[in-house]
Protein backbone atom coordinates (compact mmCIF):
# COMPACT_ATOMS: atom_id res chain seq x y z
CA UNK A 1 0.00 0.00 0.00
CA UNK A 2 3.30 2.12 0.53
CA UNK A 3 3.57 2.05 -3.30
CA UNK A 4 0.38 2.35 -4.20
CA UNK A 5 0.16 5.51 -2.20
CA UNK A 6 3.44 7.21 -3.38
CA UNK A 7 2.46 6.33 -6.96
CA UNK A 8 -1.61 8.14 -6.17
CA UNK A 9 0.58 11.10 -4.78
CA UNK A 10 2.24 11.64 -8.24
CA UNK A 11 -0.80 11.52 -10.41
CA UNK A 12 -2.42 13.43 -8.14
CA UNK A 13 0.22 16.14 -8.57
CA UNK A 14 -0.02 16.36 -12.31
CA UNK A 15 -3.55 16.48 -12.27
CA UNK A 16 -4.25 18.59 -9.66
CA UNK A 17 -1.20 20.40 -8.61
CA UNK A 18 1.01 20.87 -11.40
CA UNK A 19 1.00 24.63 -12.93
CA UNK A 20 -0.61 23.03 -16.12
CA UNK A 21 -2.66 19.73 -15.61
CA UNK A 22 -0.80 16.81 -17.16
CA UNK A 23 -2.60 13.42 -18.10
CA UNK A 24 0.36 10.91 -17.68
CA UNK A 25 -1.26 8.47 -20.05
CA UNK A 26 0.67 5.20 -19.75
CA UNK A 27 0.34 4.81 -16.27
CA UNK A 28 1.68 0.78 -15.15
CA UNK A 29 3.62 -1.38 -13.40
CA UNK A 30 6.62 -0.86 -14.71
CA UNK A 31 7.14 3.27 -14.89
CA UNK A 32 6.89 3.08 -11.54
CA UNK A 33 10.40 3.47 -9.99
CA UNK A 34 11.82 2.49 -6.55
CA UNK A 35 13.93 3.26 -4.23
CA UNK A 36 16.14 1.39 -1.04
CA UNK A 37 13.17 2.58 1.16
CA UNK A 38 10.44 1.88 -1.01
CA UNK A 39 9.03 5.27 -1.90
CA UNK A 40 7.53 5.24 -5.24
CA UNK A 41 7.96 7.79 -8.43
CA UNK A 42 6.72 7.69 -11.74
CA UNK A 43 8.79 7.89 -14.74
CA UNK A 44 8.87 7.94 -18.56
CA UNK A 45 6.48 10.86 -19.27
CA UNK A 46 7.19 10.12 -23.46
CA UNK A 47 3.29 9.66 -23.92
CA UNK A 48 2.03 12.55 -21.33
CA UNK A 49 0.07 15.39 -22.63
CA UNK A 50 -1.26 18.31 -21.37
CA UNK A 51 -4.53 18.03 -19.56
CA UNK A 52 -8.18 19.84 -20.81
CA UNK A 53 -8.69 23.29 -19.21
CA UNK A 54 -11.18 25.48 -18.23
CA UNK A 55 -14.75 24.14 -19.89
CA UNK A 56 -13.13 21.42 -21.56
CA UNK A 57 -13.85 17.72 -20.43
CA UNK A 58 -11.19 15.50 -22.44
CA UNK A 59 -8.46 16.57 -25.59
CA UNK A 60 -8.92 14.40 -28.22
CA UNK A 61 -5.69 12.08 -29.25
CA UNK A 62 -4.88 9.32 -31.12
CA UNK A 63 -5.06 6.40 -28.88
CA UNK A 64 -1.60 5.12 -27.29
CA UNK A 65 -0.36 2.96 -23.85
CA UNK A 66 -0.48 -0.26 -23.09
CA UNK A 67 -3.42 -2.53 -23.82
CA UNK A 68 -4.42 -3.86 -20.61
CA UNK A 69 -4.13 -0.62 -18.76
CA UNK A 70 -6.18 1.90 -20.95
CA UNK A 71 -9.56 3.05 -19.97
CA UNK A 72 -11.92 1.85 -22.49
CA UNK A 73 -13.78 5.15 -23.12
CA UNK A 74 -10.13 6.22 -24.63
CA UNK A 75 -9.34 3.32 -26.42
CA UNK A 76 -13.37 3.13 -28.13
CA UNK A 77 -13.38 7.04 -28.77
CA UNK A 78 -9.56 8.84 -27.93
CA UNK A 79 -11.07 11.30 -26.00
CA UNK A 80 -8.39 11.26 -22.77
CA UNK A 81 -9.09 13.08 -19.68
CA UNK A 82 -7.27 12.62 -16.22
CA UNK A 83 -10.14 9.76 -15.26
CA UNK A 84 -8.35 7.41 -18.06
CA UNK A 85 -5.02 7.62 -15.63
CA UNK A 86 -7.58 6.81 -12.58
CA UNK A 87 -8.83 4.21 -14.33
CA UNK A 88 -4.72 2.57 -14.76
CA UNK A 89 -4.24 3.02 -11.38
CA UNK A 90 -7.41 1.07 -10.84
CA UNK A 91 -5.46 -1.99 -12.81
CA UNK A 92 -2.56 -1.70 -10.61
CA UNK A 93 -4.17 -1.70 -7.76
CA UNK A 94 -5.80 -4.73 -9.08
CA UNK A 95 -2.54 -5.99 -9.55
CA UNK A 96 -1.04 -5.31 -6.62
CA UNK A 97 -3.95 -6.87 -4.78
CA UNK A 98 -4.43 -9.97 -6.85
CA UNK A 99 -0.63 -11.00 -8.11
CA UNK A 100 -1.84 -11.39 -11.66
CA UNK A 101 -0.80 -9.47 -14.82
CA UNK A 102 -3.27 -7.15 -16.48
CA UNK A 103 -3.46 -9.04 -19.16
CA UNK A 104 -2.23 -13.14 -18.67
CA UNK A 105 -3.26 -15.36 -22.00
CA UNK A 106 -1.20 -18.28 -20.50
CA UNK A 107 -4.85 -18.19 -17.79
CA UNK A 108 -7.73 -20.50 -18.74
CA UNK A 109 -10.30 -18.56 -20.65
CA UNK A 110 -12.52 -16.12 -18.84
CA UNK A 111 -9.37 -14.95 -16.84
CA UNK A 112 -7.38 -13.56 -19.73
CA UNK A 113 -8.17 -9.92 -18.63
CA UNK A 114 -7.58 -8.99 -15.28
CA UNK A 115 -10.34 -6.37 -14.84
CA UNK A 116 -13.11 -8.66 -16.61
CA UNK A 117 -12.18 -11.32 -14.14
CA UNK A 118 -12.35 -9.34 -11.03
CA UNK A 119 -15.44 -7.02 -11.55
CA UNK A 120 -17.84 -9.81 -10.33
CA UNK A 121 -15.82 -9.96 -7.59
CA UNK A 122 -14.74 -6.72 -6.53
CA UNK A 123 -18.02 -5.68 -5.15
CA UNK A 124 -19.06 -8.39 -3.07
CA UNK A 125 -17.90 -8.52 0.23
CA UNK A 126 -18.00 -12.36 0.63
CA UNK A 127 -16.09 -13.11 -2.73
CA UNK A 128 -13.74 -10.15 -2.18
CA UNK A 129 -11.27 -12.61 -0.75
CA UNK A 130 -11.14 -14.58 -4.22
CA UNK A 131 -9.16 -11.47 -5.47
CA UNK A 132 -5.89 -11.93 -2.55
CA UNK A 133 -2.99 -13.53 -3.84
CA UNK A 134 -2.82 -16.66 -2.44
CA UNK A 135 1.03 -16.45 -1.46
CA UNK A 136 0.36 -13.85 0.91
CA UNK A 137 -0.91 -16.22 3.23
CA UNK A 138 -3.12 -14.12 5.08
CA UNK A 139 -0.19 -11.32 5.75
CA UNK A 140 -2.43 -8.57 5.04
CA UNK A 141 -4.61 -6.30 6.76
CA UNK A 142 -8.56 -7.50 6.26
CA UNK A 143 -10.13 -3.68 6.21
CA UNK A 144 -6.99 -2.30 4.49
CA UNK A 145 -7.19 -5.21 1.25
CA UNK A 146 -11.27 -4.47 1.34
CA UNK A 147 -11.06 -1.07 1.42
CA UNK A 148 -8.32 -1.12 -1.88
CA UNK A 149 -10.88 -3.66 -3.60
CA UNK A 150 -13.82 -1.24 -3.05
CA UNK A 151 -11.47 1.94 -3.90
CA UNK A 152 -10.37 -0.16 -7.25
CA UNK A 153 -13.75 -0.93 -8.02
CA UNK A 154 -14.44 2.83 -8.16
CA UNK A 155 -11.23 3.69 -10.13
CA UNK A 156 -12.28 0.97 -12.62
CA UNK A 157 -16.40 2.20 -13.27
CA UNK A 158 -16.98 2.23 -16.77
CA UNK A 159 -18.44 5.32 -16.78
CA UNK A 160 -15.73 8.06 -15.84
CA UNK A 161 -18.04 10.55 -14.15
CA UNK A 162 -18.03 8.24 -11.61
CA UNK A 163 -14.26 7.24 -11.28
CA UNK A 164 -12.35 9.86 -8.18
CA UNK A 165 -10.21 12.29 -8.32
CA UNK A 166 -6.79 11.47 -7.60
CA UNK A 167 -6.38 13.24 -4.20
CA UNK A 168 -9.59 11.14 -3.52
CA UNK A 169 -7.39 8.53 -3.77
CA UNK A 170 -4.88 9.43 -1.62
CA UNK A 171 -7.37 10.02 1.21
CA UNK A 172 -8.63 6.76 0.67
CA UNK A 173 -4.96 4.73 0.65
CA UNK A 174 -3.26 7.38 3.56
CA UNK A 175 -4.61 5.50 6.47
CA UNK A 176 -4.14 1.88 4.95
CA UNK A 177 -0.45 1.03 5.11
CA UNK A 178 -0.88 1.47 9.16
CA UNK A 179 -3.58 -0.73 9.58
CA UNK A 180 -2.85 -4.01 11.94
CA UNK A 181 -5.93 -6.23 11.69
CA UNK A 182 -3.67 -9.15 10.07
CA UNK A 183 -6.32 -12.04 8.39
CA UNK A 184 -3.54 -14.86 9.71
CA UNK A 185 -2.83 -17.91 7.93
CA UNK A 186 -5.64 -20.16 9.55
CA UNK A 187 -8.52 -17.59 9.00
CA UNK A 188 -7.69 -16.85 5.20
CA UNK A 189 -7.35 -20.58 4.20
CA UNK A 190 -10.76 -21.33 5.80
CA UNK A 191 -12.58 -18.24 4.22
CA UNK A 192 -10.96 -17.39 1.47
CA UNK A 193 -8.63 -19.67 -0.27
CA UNK A 194 -11.00 -22.39 -1.30
CA UNK A 195 -13.18 -19.96 -3.00
CA UNK A 196 -10.48 -18.01 -5.25
CA UNK A 197 -10.69 -18.95 -8.69
CA UNK A 198 -7.16 -20.46 -10.08
CA UNK A 199 -5.29 -19.87 -6.80
CA UNK A 200 -3.06 -22.74 -7.86
CA UNK A 201 0.58 -21.14 -7.22
CA UNK A 202 1.45 -22.07 -10.82
CA UNK A 203 -1.27 -19.66 -12.11
CA UNK A 204 -0.48 -16.48 -10.06
CA UNK A 205 2.40 -13.57 -10.24
CA UNK A 206 3.08 -11.72 -7.21
CA UNK A 207 3.76 -7.89 -7.11
CA UNK A 208 5.30 -8.21 -3.83
CA UNK A 209 7.30 -11.31 -4.86
CA UNK A 210 9.93 -9.16 -7.50
CA UNK A 211 10.91 -7.36 -4.32
CA UNK A 212 14.30 -8.09 -2.73
CA UNK A 213 14.13 -7.89 1.12
CA UNK A 214 17.57 -8.86 2.04
CA UNK A 215 19.01 -5.10 1.67
CA UNK A 216 21.19 -6.88 -1.21
CA UNK A 217 19.48 -5.53 -4.37
CA UNK A 218 16.46 -3.76 -5.08
CA UNK A 219 15.17 -3.50 -8.09
CA UNK A 220 14.23 -0.14 -10.23
CA UNK A 221 10.74 -0.76 -10.82
CA UNK A 222 7.88 -2.14 -9.91
CA UNK A 223 6.70 -4.99 -12.36
CA UNK A 224 4.82 -8.26 -12.79
CA UNK A 225 7.37 -11.06 -12.87
CA UNK A 226 7.50 -13.08 -16.24
CA UNK A 227 5.96 -10.58 -18.39
CA UNK A 228 6.94 -10.54 -22.00
CA UNK A 229 9.14 -7.73 -22.95
CA UNK A 230 6.50 -6.50 -25.24
CA UNK A 231 4.36 -6.44 -22.40
CA UNK A 232 5.83 -3.55 -21.24
CA UNK A 233 6.52 -1.65 -24.36
CA UNK A 234 4.48 1.57 -25.48
CA UNK A 235 2.09 0.14 -28.24
CA UNK A 236 -0.41 1.72 -30.43
CA UNK A 237 -3.77 0.17 -29.72
CA UNK A 238 -5.34 -0.62 -33.24
CA UNK A 239 -8.65 -0.76 -34.16
CA UNK A 240 -8.62 -4.54 -34.24
CA UNK A 241 -8.18 -4.42 -30.00
CA UNK A 242 -10.25 -1.15 -29.92
CA UNK A 243 -13.84 -4.17 -31.10
CA UNK A 244 -12.45 -6.36 -28.14
CA UNK A 245 -12.68 -3.71 -25.65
Amino acid sequence: MKIALGAAKGLAFLHEEAKRPVIYRDFKTSNILLDAEYNAKLSDFGLAKDGPEGDKTHISTRVMGTYGYAAPEYVMTGHLSSKSDVYSFGVVLLEMLTGRRSMDKKRPNGEHNLVEWARPHLGERRRFYRLIDPRLEGNFSVKGAQKAAQLAARCLSRDPKARPLMSEVVECLEPLPALKDMAGSSYYLQIGQPERVGSSPDQTRTVAGSFSRNGQQHPRTLSIPNASPRHHQFVQISPKLKGKQ
